[in-house]
């Protein structure tokens, strides 16, 4: 069943909708993924597979990797793994309707927004030694221009996909609707129930805050 009646009817209504309808939205499209893909410029959402494994993150230029799951025995992500070479965020989040992922909403959305914005990298060159076969060692050297920012959870479409959302909202400006539409033009998410409702009431804050703010600052 074609989702975009609500799709139309939410837009149309603003910030009055309810977490049965965002979920109606969620579930349209195409319901598979890539191990990673970039939902807006050089902010990559994915898997435990991609966060697990150095040469991918590598081959896409990851400056900065933010673990949804930190601390889960399947995401062995930290900053020991990664070394100096990966700036790493760690979120200890559970992927269950009742863990309030809400006092993280800030924290790892202004880590990202200082990430894209170039003021969250270690250096400006990495040197990367790429194991080319049981003799050959090669040396390149990745220039950094800007920064990618890597967010991942288990299988990058709750946790991490909420955390992505909070950014949007935050600093994009964008309304939780708007946000979902825009990662699912590139990417399946499915926050649980929790999360949706922790985002909802994130996007009721944020309006309020915008209504109140003097109208040269909205």
């Amino acid at each position: 069943m074609s989702t975009e009646p609500v799709k139309k009817t939410l837009q149309d209504r603003g910030p009055v909708w309810s977490v049965k309808e965002l979920v109606t939205v969620l579930y349209g499209g195409k319901r598979f993924g890539n191990h990673v893909d970039e939902v807006w410029p050089n902010l990559f959402l994915g898997d435990m597979s991609v966060a697990n494994d150095r040469y991918s993150l590598w081959k896409l230029g990851i400056s900065h990797v933010v673990n949804a799951a930190h601390g889960s025995p399947h995401c062995q992500g930290c900053r020991d793994f990664y070394g100096s070479s990966v700036d790493y965020y760690g979120v200890p989040a559970d992927d269950s309707p009742t863990f309030d992922l809400s006092p993280y909403f800030f924290p790892s959305a202004d880590y990202i927004k200082k990430a894209l914005d170039g003021a969250g990298g270690k250096r400006s060159t990495l040197a990367h030694t790429i194991l080319k076969s049981s003799l050959v060692l090669l040396s390149v050297t990745l220039s950094s221009g800007a920064a990618r920012v890597f967010v991942h959870c288990a299988v990058g479409v709750s946790r991490s996909a909420a955390v992505v959302l909070a950014y949007l909202m935050i600093h994009q400006r964008l309304g939780l609707l708007e946000a979902i539409l825009k990662v699912k033009e590139h990417r399946w998410i499915f926050p649980n129930r929790g999360f949706l409702k922790q985002l909802r009431a994130l996007d009721v804050g944020l309006q309020e805050a915008t209504l109140r703010a003097p109208p040269q600052q909205r």
